[in-house]
């Protein structure tokens, strides 16, 4: 086997830098995808700096990847050699579960056996290593398909910023008439925008940023509301159908129940590394409910896939190099990029 070059971070303190591993061989119903681009996820950071416990090193981070299929095993029949296609936040399960087999929600697999596409481990013990790299072998079962009509980099992201929020907007039925508010306008932030505008809500962003305003109106919002002024919240009480909350860092959660209507509910996508204290009369007034969503089965990240293509909806991006990965992964912890960074990982060979 050629060996597969990328970047890792070999402990929580280190800077990631190049490093070179083996991808196993392909099994018959596998592919091998060469690399085009990565998407740089904040959880990449929690995860490389082990905000979250449990990081697994040498850790090579990424999933949100796209490429091009180069190898193909001898039982694939849903992909061809020079396929565009892309890999999510998992690459296998158990397969045999409820949740996998009649839910079609890998990620939820009831027997824990999710395989994350980095920073897990595979039944035979051998740990996942993600699109910081030139390539990468998944089952086709866990494989996407891309679209050739949509800007390849501004995909990448698509795969877990995308599908993380596409996925409780659908659950919950976000549509026309209702009134939605977008909490952060970040990598998550910026798609849940987009996608709530197109579904037809009438989406408000909060920010805590001043100069965001014009930047959340051409993506799809109909207000801002900068966060920092306590009155502004209080004349929105009671408002709102449905929050989507984006925001990784530690906030209070209660100000933003306050703003359900009756039976309104807040979903939390951004995940802080501390815990959020919640008051029972936020969610007994109005009958409010608090819930949390993760990403989608591969069947909904195929289905929000094809209806970006269908309507042109991709993220925003700022391409950079692998060389620039530390210092990219600082500026996102300053909520410095416009909304996604994207590796070029042909920049790998220099």
């Amino acid at each position: 086997m050629p060996l597969t070059l990328g970047y890792a971070a070999e402990s929580a303190t280190t800077p990631l830098q190049p490093w070179s591993f083996e991808r196993r061989e392909i099994k018959p119903s596998d592919v091998r995808i060469e690399i085009l681009y990565c998407g740089v996820c904040h959880s990449d950071i929690h995860q490389a700096r082990n905000e979250w416990g449990g990081s697994i090193y040498p850790m090579v981070p990424g999933h949100e990847i796209v490429g091009r299929i180069t190898d193909v095993g001898s039982a694939v029949t849903k992909f061809h050699v020079g396929d565009l296609a892309g890999v999510g936040v998992f690459v296998d399960s158990c397969r045999e579960c409820h949740n996998c087999t009649v839910e079609k929600q890998q990620q939820f697999c009831e027997r824990g056996l999710t395989v994350q596409t980095y920073n897990g481990r595979f039944p035979d013990g051998t740990p996942s290593y993600g699109g910081y790299s030139d390539n990468i072998v998944v089952d086709e079962a866990y494989t996407l398909k891309i679209s050739p009509s949509l800007n390849l980099p501004a995909v990448a992201p698509l795969l877990c910023a995308g599908i993380t929020t596409y996925s409780p907007l659908r659950h919950w039925n976000v549509r026309k008439g209702q009134r939605v508010g977008v909490v952060g306008l970040g990598g998550l932030g910026h798609m849940a925008l987009k996608f709530a505008h197109s579904f037809g809500a009438h989406v408000t962003q909060f920010t805590t940023s001043p100069g965001k305003e014009e930047d959340a109106i051409r993506l799809g919002a109909d207000e801002v509301v900068l966060t920092k002024d306590p009155s502004a919240l209080k004349s929105l009480a009671s408002k709102f159908d449905f929050i989507i909350d984006t925001v990784a860092a530690p906030h209070d959660l209660n100000v933003y129940l306050s703003l359900l209507k009756l039976n309104g509910v807040m979903v939390l996508v951004g995940i802080p590394d501390t815990p959020s204290p919640i008051h029972a009369f936020s969610l007994v007034g109005n009958r409010r409910s608090l819930a949390g969503s993760g990403v989608g089965g591969i069947e909904e990240t195929q289905e929000m896939l094809d209806y970006c293509a269908e309507h042109n909806i991709v993220s925003d991006i700022e391409i950079i190099s692998i060389q620039q990965i530390n210092e990219a992964f600082d500026r996102v912890v300053k909520s410095d990029v416009k909304y996604r960074f994207v590796i070029d990982i042909a920049s790998l060979k220099k």
